[in-house]
């Protein structure tokens, strides 16, 4: 990274300039959306779905940022929730989804198709059916022929930044139902929690002291590994790797412990690890990119997860994988996630204007979007 694309981030007014969507103003915006969300989900009567008993199991529909809502509902529940909670980012339901079961489609929009198809399958199957998304969108209007309930989303911003506010109304919902328990004061722990990490990461606090925007500065130019492990901060790995993907046009692998172990850590013997094997891709024997291994700790690791996760960067770090560890906070699954996604959030956006990428416009998917239309 220059001197320049570090000095860029520093510069209040000209991270505002390589803004001009207000990506950061939508990061920030978190807390607000735990808020609304929780207050929203409270007020939405959910009667009809509770009038059928604790389902069998909930399935979660959606794609992009809406589809990881699902992915967080099933981290927070945990391993001990005794419904299965899966997520499906497709046109179609599993054949085993029925009566039964609870399906719940997830659009900030309310009108992506995907997500619009498997709801009227889960329609026609007899599924207890719960929508959430922008009130008078298709979404809201299917559940409202099919009698549902609907809980209504504020859209603050991009899809991509409106995690808390698509993720929180499942988590109420799930907790209605008793599918899971939370604790008095969950919710405004989570806000806090991405309050003082916003504070943290704000423009205004520069690179030395500000966690986002050094991460930023670390990732640019290699190619990052992003490595949960639980399945909570696996959910965190996946988020940072799509927010690169999405802000910053940036590619980024993702997994979790100890699965990674079994396949992904042969990369560190590769040709984008620095060592006699890249010889040939460079005459100096450099990789290309170097990958670069980001570790993202929960406080609830599995022991041998956390033996495996120190030689993980022992190895790397032998190697001269450069290796980050952040390390989750807070005592609550949802406060554990809050802490770290709320800064990869923000770093995604920092390296998208570190290297000069408006982190707003997604050209590729509006052209995939309208070649297939």
């Amino acid at each position: 990274m220059t001197l320049a694309a570090a000095e860029r981030l520093d510069d209040v007014a000209l991270l505002e300039t390589a803004d001009p969507s207000s990506m950061l103003r939508q990061v920030a915006s978190s807390a607000a959306q735990v808020r609304e969300a929780a207050r929203v989900a409270a007020e939405t009567s959910l009667d009809g779905l509770a009038a059928g008993g604790r389902p069998r199991a909930i399935v979660v529909t959606g794609m992009g940022g809406s589809g990881i809502a699902g992915e967080v509902l099933a981290a927070v529940a945990g391993p001990g929730c005794p419904v299965q909670v899966t997520t499906v980012h497709d046109y179609r339901l599993p054949g085993w989804v029925g009566a039964a079961d609870l399906v719940i489609a997830v659009s900030c929009s309310g009108a992506t198709e995907e997500t619009l198809s498997a709801a009227e399958e889960a329609v026609r199957r007899g599924c207890r059916l719960l929508g959430v998304g922008s009130q008078g969108s298709p979404l809201a209007r299917l559940a409202e022929q099919a009698s549902a309930p609907f809980i209504g989303v504020k859209a603050s911003g991009m899809p991509r930044s409106m995690l808390w506010g698509l993720s929180v109304p499942l988590v109420v919902a799930a907790s209605r139902l008793g599918v899971l328990a939370m604790p008095e004061g969950a919710y405004e722990a989570a806000a806090e929690e991405l309050e003082r990490v916003a504070h943290l990461c704000r423009p205004d606090s520069e690179a030395f002291v500000n966690p986002a925007k050094s991460l930023a500065l670390d990732l640019s130019g290699t190619l990052p590994m992003i490595w949960g492990t639980s399945p909570l901060t696996g959910v965190a790995a996946a988020r940072f790797a799509c927010q690169l993907n999405e802000n910053a046009n940036y590619p980024a692998i993702a997994g979790v412990l100890p699965e990674a172990n079994h396949n992904q850590v042969v990369t560190f013997d590769g040709p984008f690890a620095p060592g006699p094997q890249a010889v040939g891709l460079d005459p100096a024997g450099a990789p290309p990119v170097p990958l670069r291994l980001i570790l993202l700790r929960d406080t609830q690791e599995h022991p041998q997860v956390a033996r495996r996760r120190e030689e993980s960067a022992r190895i790397a770090a032998d190697r001269g994988i450069e290796v980050t560890e952040l390390a989750a906070s807070g005592d609550l699954p949802l406060e554990r996630l809050a802490s770290l996604v709320q800064l990869i959030d923000y770093a995604a956006v920092y390296l998208a204007i570190a290297i000069g990428i408006d982190p707003a416009p997604i050209a590729a998917i509006q052209e995939l979007k309208a070649r297939i239309a």
